[in-house]
């Protein structure tokens, strides 16, 4: 979700204005998301490299943080939405895991859109975890792990691998994002600045993603088989 800030000075506001502007439209892309039956949306808010931004920012960010989870929780909870929070938890402030527990615990049973926000989160970071945790857990197999078991202690195991991916704000890279997770997914870069990003952007993406043909390492011609011959479409992750 880039362009918050440059959004804000664009409009001579100060940096925060973009970010309280973006957090506007990360509710309006859940509720999209939800409408249109999406079972995965994963929101990257917050980078293991962002600690480098200015510590003002950082403050704020962290604050709007706790502030979202405070107001919006019990909403996303009547809409039966699942929210799952995922990164490395050490040196986030005391208020802010708590709501973040409460927040899993409250929606943990709900069967609608899965909702993920990648907070404090590297790919790196996420692969690394992974292979200490299953080096731990599981030492009688050193040196002959599988990816399946690597899979399972992935931050965001209990999730398929994303079908989109979409990046905001004119870059084009991933910046350590889901890096284990994306092999296979769908890249779609915009101009377009975070807080702009609506409805009918989102449709954009996602009429980009119905366009390409996905094989996963197979030939056309293996995966041009009629519908009715093949597993049912599914919805978006």
């Amino acid at each position: 979700m880039d362009g918050n800030g440059r959004w804000a000075r664009k409009r001579f506001l100060p940096r925060v204005a973009g970010h309280r502007r973006g957090l506007e439209t990360v509710r309006s892309t859940v509720s999209s998301c939800a409408e249109l039956g999406v079972e995965y949306l994963t929101l990257f808010a917050f980078s293991s490299e962002n600690w480098r931004r200015p510590k003002d920012e950082v403050s704020f960010l962290m604050e709007l943080f706790v502030h979202a989870l405070e107001q919006e929780v019990a909403k996303l909870h009547s809409n039966n939405i699942r929210l799952k929070v995922v990164g490395d938890r050490t040196g986030l402030d005391k208020r802010l895991i708590e709501l973040i527990s409460g927040g899993d615990e409250e929606t943990a049973a709900n069967t609608g859109l899965t909702l993920t926000i990648a907070a404090n989160y590297g790919g790196r970071w996420d692969v690394l975890q992974a292979v200490n945790r299953l080096a731990r857990d599981n030492p009688d197999k050193s040196g002959n792990y599988t990816e399946q078991d690597l899979q399972q202690h992935l931050a965001m195991s209990y999730a398929p691998e994303p079908d989109l991916f979409i990046r905001t704000g004119g870059e084009q890279r991933i910046s350590n994002f889901l890096l284990w997770q994306l092999a296979y997914t769908e890249m779609y870069f915009t101009d377009q600045l975070w807080p702009d990003f609506d409805s009918d952007a989102l449709a954009t993406a996602f009429a980009f993603y119905r366009s390409r043909e996905r094989r996963f390492g197979r030939t056309s011609e293996q995966v041009s088989v009629p519908v009715a011959q093949g597993a049912p479409e599914t919805p978006l992750r």
